[in-house]
């Protein structure tokens, strides 16, 4: 439980919030988006290295434990804007 916490805590301090009809936190400056599954099944290490990375490009990066389609990826990117 307290590794769940310190993960959250960690999406809060870098700006990310969680959006519902999604299940993701997503931080929109930054271009990155994390799924649920995602935070439940990485270290909180691993959390936080990979929301202090730079995103690789102007688009969006999505952190799912199972890569999503290139469809999903771009219906995603198309509705976070």
């Amino acid at each position: 439980m307290k590794d769940l916490a310190r993960k959250e805590q960690a999406l809060r301090d870098a700006g990310y919030k969680y959006h519902f009809d999604r299940a993701l936190y997503l931080n929109r400056t930054a271009k990155k988006a994390f799924s649920i599954e995602f935070i439940e099944d990485k270290p909180a290490d691993e959390l936080e290295q990979k929301i202090a990375e730079d995103a690789p490009g102007p688009g969006w990066h999505f952190f799912f434990t199972k890569e999503p389609s290139d469809a999903v990826q771009r219906e995603l990117s198309r509705v976070l804007g």
